[in-house]
């Protein structure tokens, strides 16, 4: 379903792969789009790691998700929260999973960043073995029919005080860095997932397989 959705809305997907990723690993990106959690879902899923898991808000709603690594944190249960919370730092440390987190934690605008909750502290406390990873996401819509979406991962950020303030300065920056190689060496990035072409990207593949077609 989510690749199908990806392949639906978006011409591509691209990213810049991290370079190696120690597990367990805490991802860190922005929070400025709906399909945030599609791609950086296609992101993990291409590293191989042992496995991950993401908070939703919204998990009833959406519980097939549970297979594919998802847990409850809805804001209204400080219960369920906790719980998931406590279920997390277990798996990291016995199982090296890994997690996706939306620090923010709630879905807003760009360019604007948030400020980080408490959790990316308590767990960078209680698990201090796991790396925590940056990385920005941007959309772009004004050259295709479609968004194209940018992931950038960010080295790990140094183990210490204040590391919720430093990752979000460094997310900060992640997004500086994706949206000056767009200007000035787009070729940094790979395509992660293949999307929709244009219209007339598509009208000319037809163009192209008849002609190919005629001349057999």
């Amino acid at each position: 379903m989510i690749r199908r959705s990806v392949r639906k809305v978006f011409r591509n997907v691209y990213w810049r792969r991290p370079a190696a990723v120690a597990e367990p690993t805490i991802f860190v990106p922005n929070h400025h789009g709906w399909h945030d959690g599609y791609v950086m879902y296609l992101a993990l899923a291409q590293l191989g790691l042992v496995g991950f898991h993401d908070w939703i808000q919204e998990y009833d709603a959406f519980p097939l998700f549970g297979k594919i690594g998802g847990m409850p944190f809805p804001a209204d249960d400080p219960g369920r929260r906790a719980a998931t919370i406590k279920t997390t730092i277990r798996l990291m440390r016995d199982e090296k999973r890994s997690l996706l987190l939306f620090a923010e934690g709630v879905l807003h605008r760009p360019p604007e960043l948030m400020p980080f909750g408490k959790s990316l502290e308590l767990l960078a406390k209680t698990v201090p073995n796991a790396q925590v990873v940056p990385v920005g996401i941007r959309y772009e819509h004004s050259l295709h029919e479609r968004p194209e979406a940018y992931l950038w991962f960010a080295d790990p950020v140094e183990a210490g005080p204040e590391i919720g303030r430093r990752t979000r300065l460094a997310v900060g920056k992640t997004l500086d860095r994706i949206a000056v190689s767009l200007a000035t060496d787009p070729s940094v990035f790979e395509v992660l997932h293949a999307g929709t072409k244009d219209v007339n990207e598509r009208m000319d593949m037809r163009n192209f397989a008849r002609r190919e077609k005629s001349r057999d």
